[in-house]
């Protein structure tokens, strides 16, 4: 009886090629541990290769409070390339990983470092300016001006500053955060008199209810429905002159009653005293 090979093949034995080496096939193959040694060679690559990382990560940021976020970052875009590198391709791997890692920076900075998220045009306008302005302090000897990195990089100088004044937004400070001696919120308007106004308030409707009826009207119309003098005469039959005379003969009116309240308030303890 003849054996085939497919014979040998269900019966769980290894094909051989022509020259009688095994070859992988059958019921009975060995797995290799493939996976781990593919893990520690990414490993060794990623780690030969960190000084590319940081490298990025300066040109995003070379100082301030955001550069340890970034460098983890580009770490994290390193191994991103790392596992997505194809030597068959012929592209050395310094090539394929600055992309890979600037493209991981850039979405970072774009979709989870503002605070206050400016255009897409302005965060892009202020990574090139943090690229091109070291180079250019090492070329001049000194930092570049908003009008010099807008020669270099092809943009108006309004754009520049509006990009550099952008870096606020990355953290705004905080209202509790000292300035001057004392803290943002400090300076803020308050209403600490507001005692004070309840007082004011209470005097003033007091004397408008001493008003007559009209006198009320006219308040009424010009200062809370704001209509015009001139629709208000309209209206009441009166000319436009006389309703400016009547409404600054009110308020004169309402003036000298709000001077006096005080004094009426203080006159009334001492005649109850008396009485």
């Amino acid at each position: 009886m003849q054996t085939t090979a497919e014979d040998e093949v269900s019966d769980g034995a290894p094909r051989r090629d022509p020259g009688g080496h095994a070859t992988a096939g059958g019921a009975g193959t060995a797995t290799y541990p493939e996976r781990p040694l593919a893990a520690a060679l990414q490993d060794d690559i990623a780690l030969r290769h960190m000084d590319i990382a940081e490298s990025v990560a300066r040109s995003f940021a070379a100082s301030g409070p955001e550069v340890s976020d970034i460098r983890q970052v580009a770490y994290l875009g390193l191994i991103k390339a790392v596992q997505r590198f194809n030597p068959a391709r012929g592209v050395p791997f310094a090539s394929f990983a600055v992309p890979t890692i600037n493209g991981e920076i850039k979405r970072y900075l774009r979709d989870s470092c503002w605070v206050v998220r400016p255009p897409r045009e302005v965060q892009d306008l202020r990574t090139e300016i943090a690229r091109a302005a070291s180079a250019m302090a090492q070329r001049l000897g000194r930092e570049a001006t908003a009008r010099e990195l807008g020669l270099e990089l092809g943009w108006p100088e309004d754009k520049i500053l509006e990009a550099q004044a952008s870096h606020s937004s990355l953290r705004p400070d905080s209202l509790d955060a000292p300035f001057e001696g004392r803290s943002w919120a400090d300076t803020l308007a308050s209403d600490s008199n507001g005692m004070e106004r309840s007082d004011d308030m209470i005097s003033l409707r007091s004397a408008v209810n001493e008003l007559e009826s009209s006198e009320k009207e006219l308040l009424y119309r010009r200062y809370f429905m704001e209509q015009t003098q001139q629709g208000i005469g309209d209206e009441l039959g009166m000319s436009q002159m006389q309703v400016s005379r009547n409404l600054a003969r009110i308020l004169v009116k309402l003036q000298k009653r709000l001077l006096a309240a005080p004094a009426v308030q203080e006159q009334r303890p001492s005649r109850s005293g008396i009485a």
